[in-house]
């Protein structure tokens, strides 16, 4: 049985060219689709927040790790509400 969660990832990054797609990769890997993906620019640094309603629980220490390891990102911090449901 798995348990599912909403989880939010905040990530703080240098701006460059192909830093959007680094930042989806870590979902498209494991199959997983943002259900909002929202990105602005501050200068030289780009914020990202990543929102997915439903995800495994047990892949976003997973996805948290990728998008540490995505070449320019300085910090990735992770919100967890309350597991959602389980599924059998």
């Amino acid at each position: 049985m798995s348990d599912l969660v909403a989880a939010r990832f905040h990530v703080t990054a240098d701006v460059s060219p192909g830093l959007l797609p680094r930042l989806l990769q870590p979902l498209a890997k494991r199959d997983l689709v943002a259900d909002m993906f929202h990105v602005e620019r501050e200068g030289e640094l780009m914020r990202a927040e990543l929102v997915l309603h439903a995800m495994p629980a047990e892949m976003v220490h997973l996805v948290a790790g990728n998008l540490g390891q995505v070449v320019g990102v300085h910090a990735v911090q992770t919100e967890l509400p309350a597991p959602l449901r389980a599924v059998a």
